[in-house]
């Protein structure tokens, strides 16, 4: 294997970012359980949360999954229900909306913590770092678009799919051969992306593998009403 820039980046670095992510969150789980949690603020000061909130979770939920179905769906299947172009459109259109929706929960959180004392006080430099370093991911996955609607056949959709399918089976030199020749601004967003991975262990945003969907499979809580004698 060649190890160009290239190659380390888009075939080596991501299997580093996934075990540190893997062995950083077992171990974080494992020995700081205390520290395993969103750190929410809105106890603090409640007003402009809620619409921030549910603007970014519903925008990068709907992007994650986006991406995880888009990227690792292979083209024999998807083909069976939408065309390569079409799929590329759909996910500009819906990827478009979603990403402002996140973008501007996002940028409101971001004021929020910024400019009001109480909750920057209750804060982390990690917690500002992450929300900038997720902004940054956001603004150059909106940049794509731009790039994307120049070449409406989906044929860079499906380089960047070839990476992803690539490194998930454990193809690095593949991998590194289909990402090679993209804009670079999908490097930079692959790029920041990997590196999202590789800090999650360390941020609150590990609540986000501990959602508690066991509550709704749940027995009923019995309360008694306490008797009087």
């Amino acid at each position: 294997m060649n190890l160009d820039m290239n190659t380390v980046l888009f075939a080596l670095y991501p299997y580093i970012a996934i075990t540190v992510c893997i062995v950083g969150c077992w171990i974080r789980f494992d020995r700081e359980q205390y520290t395993w949690r969103a750190g929410s603020s809105q106890l603090v000061r409640n007003k402009g949360m809620v619409l921030a909130s549910n603007c970014f979770h519903i925008g990068i939920l709907f992007i994650l999954v986006g991406h995880f179905v888009g990227l690792l769906t292979p083209e024999a299947i998807y083909h069976h229900v939408i065309s390569t172009e079409a799929k590329q459109m759909l996910a500009i259109v819906s990827g478009g909306l979603f990403g402002l929706l996140c973008l501007l929960g996002l940028s409101m959180l971001l004021y929020r913590r910024i400019t009001d004392p109480r909750v920057r006080a209750t804060g982390t430099r990690g917690d500002l770092a992450i929300l900038f370093l997720l902004c940054i991911q956001l603004l150059l996955g909106l940049a794509t678009i731009f790039v994307s609607m120049q070449h409406r056949d989906g044929s860079v959709m499906l380089l960047l799919a070839g990476w992803a399918q690539s490194v998930v089976t454990f193809q690095p030199e593949r991998a590194a051969a289909y990402i090679a020749n993209v804009h670079i601004i999908y490097k930079l967003h692959v790029f920041f992306g990997i590196s999202i991975v590789l800090v999650f262990p360390f941020t609150r945003l590990v609540h986000m593998i501990s959602a508690p969907i066991w509550y709704f499979g749940r027995s009923y809580q019995i309360v008694r009403q306490k008797k009087t004698y």
